[in-house]
């Protein structure tokens, strides 16, 4: 059936008109095998770290607490706001004293699957990214110790950590704290159409959607857009063939070379995951590109050296709406309160 397809040149409605819808449907789910995995149906194990209903509940808290941040003002959700796909939908992220961030806030949704965190892959897993906004002077600007004061102020969060974490002595430790919120976010799985799709569902996808795939696979998207996440798993440099313009590609922030120090990786990124991709605008690690058909064909031109038809693009813009998941539910945590020992929102809260 593949070498069918690879006749009639990648053309999926010719493919189709060929093989009859429901062959065209088995041949396409093969192929998509080559490059994709379906969501699993449980929650996945990370490293050195089992994950417990009592560990998810306390991550859940801290994921949304406000008070984890210096001046009591953001929390996780506020950068990855999982009413909005998981991220702000902002060009960067808005943190302590209404800075601006230096990149686009990607979404927690499904980032357990990435085989690392962050635009340059600097923290190996979500327990290591989670202590990074935390410290960082331009998110919630606090410090572990801080953050431990804070914790410990509270008898509630005490009893939680001590439940979540009943091995440890001393359990109130920013290890754990960032252990738990790995916890709740490896949680966050939103399973689709493409996923019902791959796992044996024909109709879960529409023909429009299915000609996507077909020109996703065809076109050479999957080699670095594959996997799992669709992403999430590479490194490659933004601009292959052609590298796009400041306006979208800005020259002072050159990427992966941040954290080798190699030549080789300058305006190197790890290749965006691309479930959800349609609720998480805008794109790229610069924010400047707010249309999702606009990503693709500059993704197309810089990546691929193509330029892609109007047409093409929206076929491949449909298979990405595929891709929308089923969001979590979730209910809004009741934290503990503070205590006259809990330490008080330091630093500017307010902008100048």
């Amino acid at each position: 059936m593949k070498l069918v397809r690879q006749l009639v040149s990648g053309s999926a409605v010719t493919a189709a008109y060929l093989l009859g819808p429901a062959a065209f449907a088995d041949d396409l789910r093969e192929e998509a095998f080559d490059y994709f995995e379906p969501l699993p149906s449980t929650v996945p194990a990370v490293n050195n770290n089992p994950i417990t209903p009592e560990k998810i509940e306390l991550g859940k808290a801290l994921f949304f607490d406000p008070r984890m941040s210096a001046s009591g003002v953001f929390s996780c959700n506020s950068c990855h706001n999982l009413a909005t796909g998981g991220d702000d939908n902002l060009e960067t992220s808005i943190g302590h004293g209404w800075q601006k961030g230096p990149r686009n806030a990607p979404t927690v949704l499904n980032s357990v699957f990435n085989s690392a965190q962050f635009w340059d892959g600097r923290a190996a897993d979500l327990a290591e990214q989670a202590k990074g906004p935390v410290q960082a002077g331009v998110e919630m600007a606090n410090t572990p110790d801080n953050v431990i004061a804070t914790l410990v102020s509270m008898p509630q969060y005490v009893a939680w950590f001590e439940t979540a974490f009943p091995e440890d002595d001393s359990p109130v430790t920013f290890d754990n704290f960032a252990k738990a919120i790995e916890a709740y976010e490896a949680t966050l799985i939103t399973p689709s159409p493409f996923d019902a799709f791959l796992n044996g569902n024909p109709d879960a996808m529409s023909s429009e959607e299915k000609e996507g795939l077909s020109l996703f696979m065809d076109k050479g998207c999957a080699s670095c857009h594959s996997g799992v996440n669709l992403g999430g798993e590479g490194y490659y440099p933004f601009g292959l063939i052609e590298r796009p313009g400041a306006e979208i590609l800005p020259e002072g922030d050159k990427g992966r070379f941040v954290v080798t120090e190699t030549v080789d990786d300058e305006y190197v990124f790890r290749a965006a995951p691309l479930r959800n991709i349609a609720l998480t605008a805008p794109y790229f690690h610069s924010g400047k590109v707010w249309r999702l058909d606009q990503a693709i064909a500059i993704m197309a031109e810089s990546q691929l050296g193509e330029a892609m038809t109007e047409s093409e693009v929206g076929k491949v813009e449909a298979f990405l709406q595929s891709l929308n998941g089923d969001l979590p539910e979730v209910v809004y945590p009741v934290l503990p309160p503070e205590t006259d020992t809990t330490p008080r929102p330091s630093g500017e809260v307010l902008p100048n």
